[in-house]
């Protein structure tokens, strides 16, 4: 089995939409589908995690596609370079945009897991992508086994690099993506007198060495009042724009540039 029991790491079965241990450690499917694996005593909030509004903005805004153009060059270097893999995990999945498709493309033999530490945005992704397992559960202390998986994918989560190479299997491939040198900087202008530039040098993961790196840049218009809302809500800038901006950016259109650094890595 690849769950482990978040208490004491014992294998997880399943019975009757229950998963448990041999220490009887017990933890219910939800009705939408996922199974909650980040017990009481291990969360630092009472709900970790983005908000109903936060997942919400993201939701509609992703289902848009304006982030796709992202989605197709991931799935097109997990095709090039994991075709062949069986088990997967998305760490920081959030609401499944990215997961559904990636799942997709990698058809039917691809056994594909979603975890994030938001229940809100679980209950969206499990009730509308089924064909996913998804946990809630922290991606610095995740419910996995040793050397689950020959396939991640990380985009904008934090985790350890140790949790990284301990569930992946000798070989596997973990793509992630990060801000790009550019990304956002429009918004950056209105709220930093000297904005800076993300670092464009590559990332360095303990455990894994990096393949293939891609930099992805365009640039993003909105026009839409709901659009530009939705965007600035799953931005972490979201909380340092007054109102008076936020109205001024929804009534005059928006543009802002999207720069996405994407880098894949082999586990050692």
């Amino acid at each position: 089995m690849i769950y482990r029991c978040p208490i004491c790491e014992q294998p997880l079965m399943l019975q009757s939409k229950t998963w448990f241990c041999a220490s009887n450690h017990r933890f219910d499917c939800a009705k939408e589908g996922y199974v909650n694996l980040l017990p009481v005593q291990k969360k630092k909030s009472s709900d970790p995690g983005d908000n109903k509004e936060m997942m919400f903005a993201r939701r509609e805004f992703l289902n848009k596609g304006y982030y796709q153009q992202l989605s197709d060059s991931v799935n097109e270097l997990a095709k090039i370079y994991a075709n062949d893999a069986k088990y997967g995990l998305d760490i920081g999945c959030g609401e499944g945009y990215y997961s559904n498709r990636l799942a997709h493309e990698l058809g039917d033999g691809f056994n594909f897991f979603g975890l994030d530490i938001s229940k809100s945005a679980l209950k969206y992704a499990a009730k509308r992508y089924p064909n996913i397992a998804f946990s809630v559960a922290s991606a610095f202390d995740m419910p996995f086994a040793d050397d689950s998986f020959d396939f991640m994918l990380r985009i904008y989560a934090p985790s350890l690099d140790t949790e990284l190479k301990r569930v992946i299997k000798s070989g596997g491939i973990l793509i992630t993506v990060c801000a790009g040198p550019r990304h956002h900087f429009a918004l950056k202008e209105l709220i930093y007198e000297t904005p800076k530039e993300h670092t464009q040098e590559s990332s360095q993961i303990e455990g894994f060495t990096l393949i293939d790196q891609k930099r992805l840049e365009s640039m993003l218009s909105l026009k839409d009042e709901d659009d530009i809302s939705h965007f600035l809500q799953m931005t972490p800038y979201n909380w340092k724009l007054t109102d008076e901006q936020k109205l001024a950016l929804s009534a005059s259109g928006f543009f802002c540039e999207l720069d996405f650094k994407i880098e894949v890595f082999r586990a050692n």
